[in-house]
């Protein structure tokens, strides 16, 4: 068992995230902004805590995650301003990084999208260039951390009925998509799977079981 914070925990891939780490015999933090969303939280079997991840410190995130194993980020601005974008899933990404560390704390899961890259190639007049953008910035920044992180690369997201079969992706298809019940059960995975740290893990729907893929690319990377 471990304690787990998750970071944006009344998102729809968080909330499902929460479930299965809670069936799988992990304690949940989920930080959450609105105190209205406290009893989502706790039908998922969760502990919530209400906190402005865009506004509060490093400090204040510090003291948040103390206590905890391990952190995964599933939050997000949602898009449409780009200064919140920013804010959100760059620079609040960025310090949760830091307060991981000033925690103590080691792993750190990183819910990313496929594609994401410094070289996105997104127009700064695109609407989506402020999420490409701070997505990747964020994930650069984790991958130059000492902690022992993943990168996950969900393709397009979709509310399907989870299969609990994944492909992982060594190219983009543009009509790849992913059920967020498999990304829920893929994040369970890699917490549960050592040797995924210091992997970025791009994946859609597909036909492998996604325990088996998870174990698959680890091995693969430990050469075991």
């Amino acid at each position: 068992m471990a304690r787990i914070a998750v970071i944006g925990g009344h998102g729809k891939i968080a909330m499902r995230a929460e479930r299965l780490l809670v069936a799988d015999g992990h304690e949940v933090t989920a930080i959450i902004r609105n105190p209205d969303q406290v009893a989502d939280i706790e039908a998922t079997g969760a502990t919530a805590k209400v906190a402005d991840i865009e506004s509060i410190s490093t400090t204040v995130f510090t003291d948040i995650l103390e206590g905890h194993d391990a952190v995964v980020w599933s939050a997000g601005a949602g898009g449409g301003n780009p200064t919140r974008t920013f804010a959100v899933d760059r620079d609040a990404a960025i310090r949760s990084m830091d307060a991981t560390a000033a925690a103590a704390i080691d792993r750190y899961v990183m819910i990313s999208y496929s594609g994401a890259s410094l070289h996105h190639g997104v127009p700064m007049d695109n609407p989506f260039f402020s999420y490409a953008q701070a997505k990747a910035e964020a994930d650069d920044y984790l991958r130059h951390t000492a902690l022992a992180w993943t990168i996950l690369g969900p393709s397009k997201l979709t509310d399907d009925p989870g299969s609990g079969t994944i492909r992982i992706a060594t190219e983009r298809w543009d009509d790849a998509q992913v059920s967020r019940d498999n990304v829920a059960a893929v994040i369970v995975a890699v917490i549960d799977t050592p040797g995924t740290v210091h992997l970025d893990i791009a994946f859609d729907d597909g036909d492998q079981p996604i325990r088996e893929a998870i174990t698959e690319v680890a091995s693969k990377t430990t050469g075991s």
